[in-house]
């Protein structure tokens, strides 16, 4: 059997870390009556106040229909409303309900919290330099998505 390299390992690791965070964040948020899927979207509206059905969709990185599910829920729940949009019967603007924005806050200071613990014990020049590997992956990926558009 050949030995790791990092290289070997980086990937691997960092879809396990990525499955826990989204495990633990999932667990949390269901005490709220979320959905990973669910919170993100709350969070993304409360950073951005307003969006689009289709920008949100593409912001979330979901096909559309999965997108409508989601907002059917989020509406039956109070916490956003669908609008209108002038000269376009057809596109949606959603917005946050006051109750989707006292939601959302506490679904960010959840985040707070849990990135609190995640990082717990990892000093800034360690995450600054994982950042940089994380971000060049990101954009190599980028780059694929490209080429096989």
């Amino acid at each position: 059997m050949s030995k790791m390299t990092p290289r070997d390992i980086y990937i691997d690791e960092l879809a396990k870390v990525s499955r826990k965070i989204r495990t633990l964040f999932d667990a949390r948020v269901k005490q709220r009556g979320l959905t990973f899927a669910r919170a993100r979207t709350m969070m993304l509206l409360d950073r951005m106040e307003i969006l689009s059905q289709k920008d949100l969709a593409e912001e979330l990185e979901i096909e559309t229909p999965t997108m409508v599910r989601l907002l059917d829920g989020l509406e039956k729940q109070g916490f956003i409303e669908r609008r209108s949009v002038d000269g376009d019967r057809r596109a949606k603007q959603i917005v946050m309900t006051p109750l989707g924005a006292e939601l959302a806050s506490e679904v960010n200071q959840l985040a707070r919290e849990l990135r609190a613990e995640f990082l717990q014990g990892v000093d800034d020049k360690a995450l600054v330099a994982t950042l940089e590997v994380i971000r060049a992956i990101n954009r190599n990926i980028g780059e694929m998505d490209k080429d096989q558009a």
